[in-house]
Parts: C-alpha cells; structure tokens; sequence
C-alpha cells in the first residue's frame, strides 16, 4: 500500500495554526482535568498507606467503632499495659508505648480572622518512638504551652504556610500555644496535626482521660497478647487494633471517594472523545476536497486515513506531554484538604500512564470516525466540493 509521506501530517498542522492551536489547548484540558483527578485519588490512598505500621497496636476504646475521636479510656491503661505486657518494644530499658489524646478542634491562626477546624494530638515524649516516620524538621519538641505543627497542618487549617512557622501562635480551647517547630511523617495522615504536650492539653480540655494507647511491639509480640488482655480486662472496655489494619479501614470507609473519582475519569474522558470527534469533524469537512485530490492522485482511502490519524495522535501526544509537565510542575504535591486532614495530590507512575494513555486513546478515537465519514465520499463529488 502507497502511504502518504509522515512530513505531510506534520505539515498539514502548521497549515492551520488557528485550528491546531485550539485542538492543543481542548485536549490539554482535558488530560490535565485526568491528571487532577488521579492524582487525588492516589494522593489519598498514599496518605492511608503510609500512615500505618505493621508493628504498632492500637488500642481504644470498644464502644467508639472506627473512631477514635469518640475514644474515652482511663488514665491508668498504658501503666496497667506495661505492666501486663511482655511483648512490646524496649529499648534502654524504655517502653515504646505513648498515650495520647486525639480529637478536631477550631484554632485561630494569628493574622487571621477566620477559625479553621484542625486535628489536635496530645503526645508525650514516647510519641517518635512509636511513630517512627515522625521527623522534626525545624525547631524542636514542644515545651509547656507550645505545640509541633505537621507538614501539612496549615492546608486543613486554611491558612498559608508561613502562618505556621516557628514562633506563631495558634488559639484554640481558649488558650494560645506558640508553635515550637516542624515535623513530617512520610506523607502520613500525621502530617496534617498539630501535636502538644498531653499534660498541656488535658489540662487545656479539662479531662483526665486519654483517647488511646499506641504501642510498638518487639519482633516476638503478637495482637493476640494484646487481644486477650482487653478481653480480660471487662472493666475497662478496649479493643486492639493493628495500626496498618486500621487506615486499612479507613481506605474501605473511603472507597466511595475513590470509585466516584473513577467515574469522573471516565466522564471527562468521554466528554473529550466527543470533543475531539467534533473538532475532528470541522478539520475533516474543511479538508474534502484535498483529500480527494490525494484519492485522484492514487492514494488509497485506507493510507490517507492513517495520515488523518496521524495528525490527531501528534495532537494528543502533544496535549499529553503538555499535561503532564504542567501536572508535575503545578498539581503534583499541592495539598488539599479532606475529612481526614489534609494530604498531597500524588502525580505517580500510574497517573502518568493513565493521563497519557487516555491522551492517546482520544486521538485515535477522534480520528477514525471523521476520517471514515470522509473516505465514504467519491472523489468526484470531493473534487467539485467547496
């Protein structure tokens, strides 16, 4: 079969700059939408994903579910844990258990005249040990009144990042707390709280209680120990839950969320087809007579189709690679807020295959259907066509 020259298909995008600009501009918005959208959903399954450990149990309150917001266990239950305990991690003769206290609060930022609802953990100094992708960044372990703000913290809270650097001060529970420094967590859920001294803030809250336990078990622990001394335990009412099986939870409780923003993907796609047909359409009809021309110079239908192909998938291929460097550049770690705090917008691997796929996939099906409408007319009528 006699193929029409690549060069032709590549000029025949410059003959119409216009056009060809205006196509560039429609199926780069459409992919970088994609972009946006995928990026989201693997934002937040990364968030979960990292924010669980394999070796570190939970443990809370039973009548509270899946929430630990609504936990409510006695002061005592970390001293009666190590007590009880043989399997949790030791290390210079320390425990690796932290009691906290975990609860969603409206803090004022200085500066601002707005309250944000944030996410406040009371921890004590065995926190790191147990959160061990915890790492201070800048400044140091808060002190009396001072709290450690997250990587994150100022997205949940709506504010700008510099709102919350070292020396800032925040309100909330009727008292200000200076921001003593920041930490990140490996992109954890972590990353969007504002962590303070659990003397601090029960004193602050006016309660003695803790909203759970966390523990870091040595390698010869298992759930079951911990398991069976809730279950012995009636009078206190705990559950233990392994951390990683817990934002497990959170990624079923979220599914919703993900398969939504699938359906989107599939809806902007599809609107893109159809707007790349349409385009298609206007490109070819302008185009009949050429094309006849190239039939009555002994073309083949089936050779200049593929070059009408061609020019749609340099189009796409072009709009994909557009997409991409502007997703990478401007979407790609951009934090947004969510229920569960506040994660970054993930440009991985995947997202890249599918923004780029769904490019390529626009062009060829915006091609065929115009290119074989067009071949369907007779070179005659092509000729004498205005």
């Amino acid at each position: 079969m006699k193929t029409l020259p690549w060069e032709y298909g590549v000029r025949n995008l410059f003959r119409r700059p216009a056009r060809t600009a205006l196509t560039l501009v429609g199926l780069t918005t459409v992919i970088l939408l994609i972009f946006v959208v995928v990026a989201f959903i693997r934002g937040l399954e990364a968030s979960l994903a990292a924010s669980g450990d394999d070796d570190v149990v939970l443990v809370y309150a039973l009548s509270s579910g899946a929430d630990i917001e609504n936990s409510s266990i006695p002061a005592r239950t970390p001293a009666l844990l190590a007590a009880s305990l043989d399997g949790i991690q030791r290390r210079f003769d320390v425990q690796h258990i932290s009691p906290e206290v975990y609860l969603g609060t409206r803090i004022t930022v200085a500066g601002t005249d707005k309250k944000g609802l944030g996410l406040v953990r009371g921890v004590t100094t065995a926190a790191p040990l147990v959160r061990s992708k915890m790492q201070i960044v800048e400044g140091e372990w808060p002190g009396p009144g001072e709290v450690l703000a997250g990587k994150l913290a100022h997205s949940k809270l709506g504010c700008r990042e510099e709102a919350l650097s070292v020396g800032s001060t925040v309100t909330f529970d009727g008292r200000e707390w200076r921001i003593s420094g920041r930490f990140t967590a490996a992109g954890s859920a972590f990353e969007s709280e504002l962590w303070c001294p659990l003397q601090d803030m029960q004193t602050a809250l006016k309660r003695q209680d803790l909203s759970l336990v966390a523990m870091k078990m040595a390698p010869g622990g298992s759930l079951a120990e911990v398991e069976m001394f809730c279950s012995e335990r009636l009078d206190l009412e705990l559950k233990a839950v392994p951390e990683a099986q817990y934002y497990a939870s959170l990624q079923q409780h979220y599914k919703p969320v993900r398969l939504l923003g699938w359906v989107v993907v599939w809806l902007i796609a599809g609107a893109g087809v159809f707007a790349g047909l349409n385009t298609m359409y206007g490109a070819v009809v302008g185009r009949v007579r050429e094309l006849s021309t190239l039939q009555a110079m002994g073309f083949r239908r089936r050779a200049i189709t593929m070059s009408l192909i061609q020019e749609a998938v340099l189009l796409s291929v072009g709009g994909s690679l557009i997409a991409a460097l502007i997703a990478f550049l401007l979407v790609n770690g951009t934090a947004v807020r969510f229920t569960m705090g506040a994660f970054a917008l993930r440009v991985d691997s995947l997202a890249v295959v599918i923004g780029c796929g769904t490019g390529l996939v626009l062009g060829l099906l915006g091609a065929v259907p115009p290119a074989m409408k067009a071949m369907r007319v007779t070179v005659v009528e092509g000729i004498k066509a205005v």
